[in-house]
């Protein structure tokens, strides 16, 4: 008789429609099947994934996680902070589900589930944001507002025009940051509406706006910077490259790098993966290279 294999499944049981709670059993039952052992953990607050994940007995072989990308930001967060490094599964159940979609995960719970346990390892680029990891994107400015606060609804209904309202009805409150940028292969000073550091192939639900040829095991990230548009005029040429997902605009800066840091005179708001990332005058972003090993669906 083979050995059974312990896996601990960390999921939130609120995340996007709660749709975990129809599923959890048939999803347990797909685990078992392939010879788990399932503790499960449904989080009760902030932190508990992190927690989890950190003070978990020795003896899993995988952990799996449900919910949006908090939760799977907090399971990353712990495995990052751990000696033993453990494959990571993901079943979606958020609203947007960003990296599952740059992961190719389904957003099916079911046939995410049947990927934890027949599909394959792939390791995963992990970035910080000064030592506070983040799975896929870090970044500041008004279209960090945009494109979480856009309801998924009127994403779904209206596609990118939705991003483009959005930003058009937010133009009276922007603000913009100075700061001196420097990484691996420059350094530029310049009047930033939006920044953000990402490794993923969509942000905020609208795929393609972190540039073309995207790795996520390369090694490095992608870096797009927005300068302050000076007219009404500049920012809707801004928010149609976005949207066209040419990134074709004299105001929009891209490359990718492994060290980068920004330098401001008053502290900037900073969002990491979705969620509040803190307000610093220093960020300091490092890449760590196939960091965590995902499992994705056999292709």
């Amino acid at each position: 008789m083979s050995k059974k294999k312990n896996l601990l499944f960390v999921y939130n049981p609120h995340a996007g429609k709660a749709q975990i709670r129809s599923n959890l059993l048939d999803i347990i039952d797909i685990f078992v099947k392939a010879g788990y052992e399932v503790t499960a953990y449904p989080t009760q607050s902030p932190g508990d994934a992190i927690k989890a994940v950190k003070e978990r007995r020795p003896g899993y072989d995988i952990i799996v996680c449900s919910g949006g990308d908090g939760t799977l930001d907090e399971v990353v967060c712990g495995m990052m902070e751990t000696e033993e490094k453990l494959p990571v599964g993901y079943i979606p159940a958020g609203s947007t589900n960003d990296f599952a979609r740059s992961l190719n995960i389904s957003n099916r719970m079911l046939t995410a589930a049947n990927t934890v346990t027949d599909g394959n390892i792939f390791s995963c680029d992990i970035g910080s944001l000064n030592g506070e990891y983040y799975v896929y994107v870090a970044a500041f400015g008004i279209f960090t507002e945009v494109t979480y606060a856009t309801p998924q609804n009127v994403k779904n209904t209206l596609g990118h025009s939705a991003y483009v309202l959005e930003a058009l009805r937010s133009l009276p409150t922007i603000k913009s940051y100075k700061m001196h940028i420097k990484w691996e292969e420059g350094e530029l000073d310049g009047d930033f509406l939006y920044g953000m550091v990402t490794n993923s192939i969509s942000v905020g639900g609208f795929k393609g706006i972190t540039g073309q040829n995207v790795f996520l095991d390369d090694g490095f990230h992608e870096v797009t910077l927005i300068k302050n548009p000076v007219n009404p005029s500049e920012l809707t040429d801004i928010v149609f490259a976005l949207a066209d997902r040419g990134l074709d605009s004299e105001n929009i800066i891209t490359f990718k790098t492994r060290h980068i840091t920004f330098e401001s005179e008053e502290p900037v708001r900073w969002t990491r993966d979705g969620e509040f990332g803190g307000e610093h005058t220093s960020a300091e972003l490092i890449v760590y290279p196939c960091a965590v090993d995902f499992m994705i669906p056999d292709q």
